[in-house]
């Protein structure tokens, strides 16, 4: 199965912040919250720092289905900021997607639009657990 560490998924990210009004920036996280791949951030930092809030919020939302929802499967956490809408999916085995826009934007539009990009995509957004990368690259089998 192709995986992030393979693909360069940049493209993806551009064209859905270019389709989307209003959309800054899209970033492709793992769901323990490394940045995979992003559009629309000024630097690897704040690439960095919005994987990191990304993951601790869809890892809140996954705890509150447990608890409170029967085990439900999170759709979306959206965050509402005065200037801005944080938008949060999973993306695949391990991975999450994230939205960031103004406002103005439409959320069913951004939400569908997101949906849309992660069900065409998922198998290549896929990320293995890093235990596992790191326990196959120390296999002395390969």
């Amino acid at each position: 199965m192709p995986t992030v560490q393979n693909q360069n998924l940049d493209w993806l990210l551009t064209g859905l912040v270019q389709r989307v009004p209003h959309a800054r920036s899209a970033l492709l996280l793992s769901s323990d919250g490394l940045a995979k791949a992003f559009d629309g951030l000024e630097t690897v930092d704040e690439a960095e720092h919005l994987a990191a809030v990304a993951s601790g919020l869809h890892s809140l939302a996954r705890s509150a289905g447990m608890r409170f929802a029967e085990g439900a499967d999170v759709r979306q956490v959206v965050v509402e900021l005065d200037t801005a809408l944080l938008f949060v999916c999973a993306a695949g085995s391990g991975a999450c997607l994230a939205v960031l826009a103004g406002r103005e934007a439409d959320a069913a539009v951004l939400g569908y639009e997101m949906a849309k990009l992660v069900k065409s995509v998922r198998t290549y957004l896929a990320t293995p657990a890093r235990q596992q990368a790191a326990a196959a690259a120390h296999d002395p089998r390969r």
